[in-house]
């Protein structure tokens, strides 16, 4: 490999074209414009792109001061500057407004009380829509029946295929047991279909919900995805909590509750309006775990010397925050672009993702992949099936945090039998299974063992059910060379030794240790 692949708002990945035979294709959402750079004469600077949307209504994100008042005045504030309230998050401080006015921004910002103020996107309301380009390798009838003749007594039919559960000892685990109906893990993603047979047992609608709005819409099924969306958060759930219940596949933690927070857009987008509401519903309805497989469109990196990016930071580092305040221990995907993320500088061509993105050289230090690297969130790099780093995920010592499963091209990893494909099975909506790949399904295995330990510690705070993942996971060592496609160039450099590395972070997750440990 000689370039990094592409990095989408979902963290799922297509395998190269060339290897289509001997590994199915991931799920690849992401937009025509993303894939090309904007000629020599297009935008040179990220404001440019806001100019093309002047005097059509856009979404903000108002950051209020800590201080007595202070909500009241700002809410007066974007009236008199021509917004409108879509929602106020009191708890935290952070309004979300609609305004046509272009210079909504620039004039809050002056107003009395607020900290920061920015645009949520660069696209005019509703966003523009995307193009799916590869889609998940649904398992074919015979498939199914071929799998289901190699499960033992105990396993669930496409169990055999699920060479991810044993590579985190999850099928020992579940020997033990299967985790706890009291604790909830929610799927900040693209909304879940709980009526597929291996997720309505262990679906908690209490805790379910759609955001994608900025404003809880708490409709029946409302979090679920409508035919023409992404399958992404169904398969998520899956892969944290699946029943154990002699259909289809075997979540890390199938005893658990799993519920669904529908944050994107029809077209695909996870905006910051929508994954500030997502933080705050969890937070506020007694949520373990949250799992959260995507960066905040439409920026891959919110750089903090920008005012628009930095107010998408603030907002989002205030709902996380708040989550983990009442309990929730938040899990994110690393992102699947092969990104040293502890770089000096990482080249950003896809961003902003939702109008015409602009080629620029960030420090990611100070230009931050929401929610991925902020503060309390656990950051999860990707392993394939052969237990190192996945050819995508991204990377870097002092970012990741631990590793788990989250596939790679069979070609690179292939699994040992009875196992047939290096991606990840789980399901669908539509009652179906269908093969996966990114950190994106890295997370979910992370997010299950953090429910697995909070079932065994019901008692724990976030931050020792935090504590207890990380001690708990298995030492890996670097990986090195990594020679990922044997083409004899190194595809990217681990540093750090078997105790803490940028690849694999404090280790791969244990399951078992998680419900064994005391």
């Amino acid at each position: 490999m000689t370039s990094p692949r592409a990095h989408w708002s979902r963290r799922t990945v297509a395998i190269p074209a060339g290897l289509a035979i001997t590994a199915a294709l991931a799920f690849l959402p992401g937009t025509a414009a993303a894939t090309t750079a904007p000629s020599a004469d297009a935008a040179t600077s990220p404001a440019a792109a806001l100019q093309s949307a002047a005097g059509t209504p856009l979404s903000y994100v108002v950051n209020v001061r800590p201080g007595h008042g202070n909500a009241a005045k700002v809410k007066k504030a974007i009236t008199k500057a021509g917004g409108t309230v879509v929602k106020a998050y009191d708890q935290i401080g952070v309004i979300v407004v609609h305004s046509s006015n272009d210079a909504f921004a620039k004039t809050i910002r002056k107003a009395k009380g607020v900290q920061s103020a920015g645009a949520t996107r660069t696209a005019p309301l509703p966003a523009q829509s995307t193009k799916d380009i590869g889609h998940p390798k649904t398992l074919t009838g015979a498939q199914a029946k071929a799998a289901s003749t190699r499960a033992v007594v105990g396993e669930d039919p496409l169990q055999p295929l699920q060479w991810d559960l044993p590579a985190i000892k999850a099928d020992k685990a579940h020997e033990k047991t299967l985790g706890s109906k009291k604790v909830t893990v929610a799927v900040i993603d693209t909304g879940v279909d709980d009526t597929h047979p291996d997720l309505a047992p262990n679906f908690d609608r209490a805790a379910s919900v759609n955001c994608v709005t900025g404003k809880p819409d708490t409709t029946d099924g409302a979090w679920r995805p409508s035919a023409e969306e992404s399958p992404h958060g169904t398969h998520v759930a899956g892969e944290i909590a699946a029943a154990k219940n002699g259909i289809g596949v075997t979540g890390v933690a199938p005893g658990v509750k799993v519920s669904g927070i529908k944050v994107s857009t029809t077209a695909g987008f996870f905006y910051t309006e929508a994954v500030v509401c997502g933080f705050i519903w969890a937070a506020e309805h007694g949520v373990d775990v949250t799992n959260n497989s995507y960066y905040t469109d439409p920026w891959m990196f919110n750089c903090k010397d920008d005012p628009d990016q930095k107010a998408l930071v603030d907002a989002i580092t205030r709902a996380s925050l708040y989550a983990e305040k009442k309990g929730a221990v938040n899990v994110a995907a690393a992102g699947n672009s092969n990104f040293d993320l502890a770089a000096d500088t990482v080249n950003d061509t896809t961003s902003p993702n939702d109008s015409t993105p602009v080629d620029r050289d960030i420090d990611p230090s100070e230009c931050l992949d929401a929610p991925t690297q902020l503060p309390g969130v656990v950051t999860v790099s990707s392993t394939g099936a052969k237990g190192i780093k996945s050819s995508f995920s991204n990377y870097g010592r002092g970012v990741i945090d631990i590793a788990a499963p989250g596939g790679d091209s069979t070609a690179y990893q292939p699994p040992q039998a009875p196992a047939t494909s290096g991606l990840i099975l789980g399901p669908v909506p539509g009652g179906q299974w269908a093969y996966m790949a990114g950190t994106s399904m890295a997370s979910p295995h992370v997010a299950g063992v953090a429910a697995l330990i909070k079932s065994t510690h019901p008692h724990a705070s976030a931050a020792k059910v935090k504590a207890l993942l990380a001690a708990q996971a298995d030492k890996t060592l670097c990986t090195d060379p990594y020679d990922i496609d044997g083409d004899g160039k190194i595809d990217a450099v681990c540093e750090g030794g078997k105790n803490y590395n940028g690849f694999y972070g404090v280790g791969i997750a244990d399951a078992l240790d998680a419900v064994t440990k005391k």
